[in-house]
């Protein structure tokens, strides 16, 4: 008997199941995503793949990717992780996200053959399989899909086609309790998606990263694109980081499609809606920026964009990082109070893929204070912490620290602009 799902809440509820409560201690493997996509007929053979890993800027970089290949006309699938307003985020045809009830018609049909197979997939492994199958029935032209965490044993590294392109944005130090703890580590993780005469592209990086990628590289007989970043004039608007991933993009997709992009179509793709990357609104008579930086490579970036758009005004912070950042959380705050010496600090409790915690609140304004800040503000309630903020003396507010933070407060301060 055919499910039904007449919403995402259901959709949710659905999905439930995949989740632990609590997290594995086994150590992953591929196994049971290969497993079932088998059980598909290995759907993500049948497409042309851009595999896109990294530590910072790979969400932005394949939403460029996606821009670029639809203003050249191709039907495109995205998939991106985490989603941050809803999940059908992370099945979007020509940058639009599935509508509510396709999305609920196909994952139910999707479950049923999960189950069918008798398999006991992961929640972020059903969401990979999902956009593959779908972009597979929608006969996509091109599939652009997001490494969800480090590249070798992650869930979408499933496809073998020799000519799949691989993508890989900056590299630096996170999740190091699951990808190492050095450069060259992390490194080998991301450079896992590489397969047999793939062919990659690299933003030039420091030695002990792209002597990783060389080796990587050689090893799998690929073919290696290192890109010197030549900014397109006329981009000046977009911050810094993000000039720097939309070069990328542009340099992977003017090499790989057989179209010549017109200046027109590169202006269109550059102004792709990238939610919570430097994400600025106006809320209640401030304007409110949202960005998901949240370990010290991101925050650098994200501080200098702030002080490229709002130069030498007073920015309010609102932050929360969670308990997998407890290595980085110190120096991310000290990056952080470069734009202002007041800080409040507020806590969240979310999951997607897995249950994420944030940090206990009195250890983060502990740290936030070792940082620098005189002015530290707890308040573990979210919608009040967001009030503190809107009633600051500051001109600007920022939050950050975690996309689970934002996937909180999009909702709340989207649906009161509306009411408005």
């Amino acid at each position: 008997m055919m499910r039904y799902l007449k919403n995402f809440s259901d959709v949710h509820e659905a999905l439930s199941r995949y989740i632990p409560l609590v997290p594995s201690s086994k150590p992953y493997t591929l196994d049971t995503i290969k497993k079932l996509m088998d059980y598909l007929g290995n759907p993500q053979d049948q497409l042309k793949v851009i595999h896109v890993a990294g530590t910072s800027g790979k969400t932005s970089t394949a939403y460029y990717l996606a821009a670029l290949l639809d203003a050249a006309g191709y039907t495109t699938g995205l998939t991106v992780s985490p989603h941050i307003d809803e999940i059908n985020d992370r099945t979007q045809i020509n940058l639009q996200p599935l509508p509510e009830k396709e999305y609920c018609a196909e994952i139910a049909e999707f479950l049923d053959l999960v189950d069918a197979s008798g398999l006991q997939p992961s929640h972020f492994e059903v969401l990979v399989a999902f956009s593959y199958w779908e972009f597979h029935k929608k006969q996509v032209d091109y599939a652009v899909v997001e490494v969800g965490l480090g590249g070798l044993l992650d869930g979408t590294n499933v496809v073998n086609r020799a000519d799949k392109v691989c993508v890989i944005t900056d590299i630096g130090l996170d999740h190091v309790d699951v990808l190492g703890d050095t450069l060259d580590k992390i490194a080998a993780q991301k450079a896992g998606i590489i397969q047999t005469s793939n062919t990659v592209f690299i933003n030039k990086q420091p030695s002990e990263i792209m002597d990783v990628i060389r080796e990587t590289v050689v090893k799998k007989q690929a073919e290696l694109n290192v890109v010197e970043q030549q900014l397109n004039s006329g981009l000046e608007y977009l911050p810094t980081f993000q000039q720097r991933n939309f070069s990328l993009a542009v340099h992977v997709i003017t090499t790989t499609i057989d179209k010549t992009l017109t200046d027109s179509q590169i202006q269109e793709a550059a102004h792709a809606y990238i939610p919570a990357r430097m994400e600025i609104v106006s809320y209640r008579g401030k304007t409110l920026v949202m960005d998901g930086a949240h370990n010290e490579q991101k925050i650098t970036a994200l501080v200098q964009a702030m002080k490229q758009r709002f130069p030498d005004q007073s920015i309010g912070l609102l932050v929360s990082f969670g308990q997998n950042k407890q290595s980085s959380v110190k120096e991310s705050f000290e990056i952080l109070r470069q734009l202002g010496d007041a800080v409040i600090i507020t806590t969240f409790k979310k999951g997607q893929d897995e249950i994420r915690l944030s940090m206990d609140i009195d250890e983060l304004a502990e740290f936030a204070k070792q940082a620098g800040f005189t002015n530290v503000t707890t308040e573990p309630d979210q919608l009040k912490a967001l009030n503190l903020l809107e009633q600051s003396n500051n001109a600007i507010g920022l939050i950050a620290g975690s996309f689970y933070l934002l996937e909180s407060y999009r909702p709340h301060i989207f649906i009161d602009k509306t009411k408005r």
